[in-house]
C-alpha cells in the first residue's frame, strides 16, 4: 500500500490516523510518510522512498539507526526475557552511567517516558518542598500530564487555564505560566508568590519552540530565586539530554555559571536509544522522598525494562568515546551554516542555531526568543520548504516549532545533498 492508501486506513481505526498528534502533517499539510525501515541516517517509506533523516525518531538516534553494538545488545537482551517485574543488574549499570555523567544527581529513577519522568519530579518536588505552585514557561513541553498542559499568554498568570479539553481548570490552578526567558516576569512571581512555589521547570534549550536557547542571565536568575525561596530547579533534559553534550545541557551551562547546577534533571530519548526509557534523579537527600523510603508514589510495571535498559546502556557507552560530541557537533554547524548561507544567497530571511547533534531554523532575521516570537515567524514559507525538502528526499521536523537532530551516522555526502537540496527549494521560495 502506498503512504495515501496507510493513512486512509489508519485514520478509520487510530485518531487522526497517528499515535501522536505532529505526525499527522497537519501544521505543514500533505500525506504523512508511513516508514518501513530506517538503517544508518536515512529511512525509507512504504513506496520505497529514500530520505536522509534529521528527525531521528523526534531525537534517541544520537548514532542512527540499526547501529551495530546496540543492535547486537537488543537483540542478546531480548533473547533473555523481555521483561519480569524485577530488578536486574543492568539497571543499576545504566543508573551508574547516567549518574557518572551529570554532577548534578546521586541516584535516578528509570521510567518507561518523559511525560512519566516529568510528572514524577513534579510531584517529587511538590513533596519534598510540601508546596504547590509550580511554574513553567510558554512554549516548553514537559509531557501531557495534567498539570503541565496550560499556557497563559505573555503575561504573569496567577492561576493557569487548561489548553487540552479533559483538564479541568483546578488542576491547573497551581501552574503559573511566564514567557520564556522574561526576567521581569520570574522576578514578580517569586516577589509574590515565593514562599508557595515548589519548583520552576524549564526547558534549557525549548526544542518544542524549534530551538530556543535560555539566556545564560534568566537561568542563573532562576537559579538564585529558586536559593532564596527554597523552590527546586528542574532542568527538563528530555531533548537536551546527552544530545547537546556528554553532561547534557547543564554541563553548557555550568561553563557560563560557575558552579551551577539544577536541583532535579529530567531525561528521556537518547538515554533509551530508541527505546521506551526515560529517567528522574536528583540528590540523594531529595530522592529519599520517593518510594518505598518516602511518602511521594511512583512506579511503574515495565520501568526498567531489560531491553530497553540494554538499548540505553549501548548507547551511552558509544558516545561516551572520545571525540565524539566534537565530531557531532561539527557535522550539525555544517549543516546550519550551510543552510544559512543558502538562505542568504537566494534573499530569504533565515536564522539557525545548534548545539551538539540538536539544530533549529527560522525564516526570520534574529533568533527568537521566546514563544510569541517563534509563533510570529513565517509559518507558510516554512512549510513550503518542508515539503520542498520531503520531495528531494530530506526528512525535517513537520512543523516549524520542533528542532531537528544530527545523528553520528550522517556522512559529509548526507550533509551536501541535504545543501544542495535546499538550494533548489530556497530558489523557488
Amino acid at each position: 500500500m502506498n503512504n495515501a492508501q496507510l493513512f486512509e486506513r489508519a485514520q478509520q481505526v487510530i485518531p487522526g490516523g497517528v499515535n501522536s498528534p505532529v505526525r499527522a502533517f497537519r501544521a505543514v499539510g500533505g500525506t504523512p510518510r508511513f516508514i518501513a525501515r530506517a538503517q544508518g541516517a536515512c529511512m525509507w517509506d512504504a513506496e520505497g522512498q529514500k530520505y536522509i533523516d534529521y528527525i531521528g525518531s523526534w531525537g534517541p538516534m544520537i548514532l542512527g539507526h540499526g547501529h551495530p553494538a546496540v543492535l547486537e545488545a537488543v537483540l542478546s537482551a531480548a533473547r533473555e526475557g523481555f521483561s519480569y517485574g524485577a530488578p536486574t543488574e543492568r539497571e543499576v549499570e545504566l543508573a551508574e552511567a547516567i549518574i557518572a555523567q551529570v554532577p548534578s544527581i546521586e541516584q535516578v529513577r528509570l521510567v518507561s517516558s518523559g511525560t512519566e519522568a516529568g510528572m514524577s519530579a513534579i510531584r517529587l518536588a511538590r513533596g519534598a518542598t510540601g508546596r504547590s505552585k509550580i511554574i513553567k514557561f510558554e512554549g516548553c513541553y514537559h509531557g501531557h500530564a495534567d498539570a503541565l498542559l496550560v499556557k497563559a499568554g505573555s503575561g504573569l498568570a496567577t492561576f493557569g487555564h487548561p489548553t487540552s479539553a479533559g483538564v479541568p481548570a483546578e488542576v491547573v490552578q497551581h501552574t503559573l505560566v511566564l514567557e520564556y526567558n522574561n526576567l521581569e516576569q520570574i522576578e514578580e512571581a517569586f516577589r509574590t508568590q515565593g514562599a508557595e512555589i515548589a519548583c520552576v521547570m524549564i526547558e534549557p534549550i525549548a526544542g518544542n519552540m524549534n530551538f530556543v536557547r535560555a539566556q545564560v542571565p534568566f537561568v542563573k536568575r532562576i537559579r538564585e530565586l529558586c536559593d532564596q525561596h527554597g523552590a527546586l530547579f528542574v532542568f527538563d533534559e528530555v531533548m537536551t539530554g546527552f544530545r547537546v553534550a556528554l553532561g547534557s545541557a547543564q554541563s553548557v551551562f555550568a561553563k557560563a555559571i560557575p558552579g551551577f547546577k539544577p536541583d532535579i534533571s529530567v531525561f528521556g530519548k537518547v538515554i533509551g536509544g530508541g527505546m521506551p526509557l526515560a529517567a528522574f534523579g536528583t540528590t540523594r537527600q531529595i530522592m529519599q522522598n520517593l518510594a518505598p523510603l518516602g511518602p511521594v508514589y511512583q512506579a511503574g510495571t515495565l520501568s526498567g525494562n531489560p531491553v530497553a535498559t540494554a538499548c540505553g546502556l549501548a548507547t551511552l557507552k558509544e558516545i561516551s568515546k572520545p571525540g565524539f560530541y566534537e565530531a557531532l557537533g561539527a557535522k550539525t554547524q555544517q549543516l546550519v551554516a550551510g543552510l544559512t548561507l543558502a538562505a542568504r544567497d537566494a534573499g530569504i530571511p533565515f536564522v539557525g542555531d545548534s548545539e551538539g547533534g540538536m539544530f533549529g531554523f527560522f525564516f526570520t532575521s534574529e533568533l527568537p526568543q521566546n514563544y510569541n516570537v517563534v509563533m510570529a515567524t513565517d509559518k507558510e514559507r516554512f512549510n513550503r520548504f518542508f515539503h520542498g525538502m520531503l520531495d528531494r528526499g530530506v526528512y525535517l521536523a513537520p512543523a516549524l516549532y520542533e528542532a531537528g537532530f544530527v545523528s553520528a551516522a550522517h556522512t559529509d555526502a548526507d550533509i551536501a545533498a541535504t545543501l544542495d537540496a535546499a538550494r533548489a527549494v530556497f530558489a523557488t521560495l
